[in-house]
Order: structure tokens, then sequence, then C-alpha cells
């Protein structure tokens, strides 16, 4: 069942091409990468899929919701609050009882700690968590090999897998992708020697086979999600994230 279709999705900003002419499916259950350069659009690209970044021509439907997890420069934690109090803020605005944070699984980390404390991958983690609590159908996360090390990772994509496991499709970026994660990849060139915001999609051989059998499933087998609209972050806080990767070591 396909979560997320875009065509010809393409996001212009003074005078920039940061995403065009983007052609691409998701499907329940699936990871996909959107992978390039510092510089290239990858949080961008992110933000415009996940409907949080207003398209400047073409169209991005989603059947369901799609839920941010961590992205740099937009949904930060809250320096002050600790990782419970940030599952309880969240439970409050979906309308839930704060006392469902007592249930929840925080994936080791500690409830005590404070936002401004959290590592890279445990920004990650908590990032999880709180999209989770909504139940969406996909959920997109920036960075995924921004800081972290070789263990953090792979631990990261086990979560992620165990998502996917669920019938959750997940929206990644990177500057580089293991083809064998994924699905598929949105692979962005460099603005610096290439065409800005030119998106080519690469299948990945070894998901292929698997993804088209999901797709063939009966549709009894996927639970539907409610349409809810969609949220917009600004323009400005996507153009931040992408200043900020470009300034990112080498």
């Amino acid at each position: 069942m396909s979560v997320l279709s875009a065509t010809g999705a393409g996001v212009r900003h003074h005078r920039r091409w940061l995403l065009r002419d983007l052609d691409l499916v998701i499907e329940a259950g699936e990871a996909v990468a959107v992978a390039g350069p510092p510089g290239s659009g990858r949080t961008s690209t992110l933000l415009a899929l996940a409907r949080r970044l207003r398209l400047s021509v073409g169209t991005v439907s989603l059947s369901g919701t799609a839920a941010l997890g961590h992205v740099a420069g937009v949904n930060d934690p809250e320096p002050v609050f600790t990782v419970r109090e940030h599952v309880r803020e969240r439970l409050a605005l979906l309308g839930r009882s704060r006392r469902e944070a007592a249930t929840v699984d925080l994936h080791g980390l500690d409830p005590e700690s404070q936002g401004r404390d959290l590592t890279p991958y445990q920004k990650q983690v908590l990032g999880l968590i709180l999209a989770r609590l909504a139940k969406p159908a996909l959920i997109a996360l920036d960075g995924v090999d921004s800081g972290l090390d070789a263990g953090e990772q792979a631990a990261l994509w086990a979560l992620l897998g165990e998502l996917t496991a669920e019938g959750v499709a997940v929206l990644v970026t990177a500057r580089e992708i293991d083809p064998a994660r994924v699905s598929r990849t949105v692979l962005l060139s460099d603005p610096r020697s290439g065409e800005p915001g030119h998106a080519v999609v690469q299948e990945s051989p070894a998901k292929s086979a698997p993804a088209k059998e999901a797709a063939e499933a009966p549709p009894a087998a996927a639970e539907a999600a409610a349409e809810a609209p969609p949220a917009e972050a600004e323009v400005e806080a996507a153009e931040e994230a992408e200043d900020a990767e470009e300034q990112e070591p080498q």
C-alpha cells in the first residue's frame, strides 16, 4: 500500500532550486533514504516529502499522516525538559493522558536526562519515541549518520527496522547510505558541481522483491491511518539546517 506519492515535486527558494522534478513512491513498511553531499538539499527534501515545507511545483500526497523524528534546527529537544517530560508533553499535544508516559518504552534513555545533555544518537532515539506516539504512517528523520559512531548507527537502524516491521514507512537523510538498508535512495546532486536540486531515484536490488510482495499484499493486512492536515515548517528553518550542513567537515 502506497503511503507517500510525489509527482514532479520541487522547492525553490531565493532563486535556487532546493529540489526539482522528483517522482517517488514509498510503500508501507519501506525505508527510503535521501542522500547527498553537504548543501545538496537533503533536509529540505525530507521536509517537503513530509509536507512540512511548501512545494513550489508538483504534488506530495500521503495516505495517513507523517511525523517528524529528529530534524536539527527544526524540532530540537527542549534544553531543560527531561526525556520523560518530552513524552508527557507530546502525549498532551496529542490529546492523550500524560499518565501514559510511564508505559512508553524509552529504549534505554534515562528518563531524567535533559534535552541539552542528549548525544546525537540519544536525540535521534527520542525523536523516534515522540514521533511513534502519533501512530503515523510515515516517520521522517534527518542525519542518521551525523555525529553517530558505527555502533550507534547500527542501533538506530535496528530501531528503524522495528518500525518498518510494524508497517510504518521510514524516510531518512544521510551523506552516504548502505543500499542494503533501504528500498530505494533519492540521490541529490552536488550544487557546486552539478545541477542544483537534481534528484535521481535508485532502487536497491536486494530490497525490490520484498517491496513488491508487500505492495501486492491484501489491503486488509494493513491498518488505515486517518488523514490529518499537515503542519508546515518555515522555509527559513530548512535553509538554516542546510547552511549548517555546508559547514560540516567533509
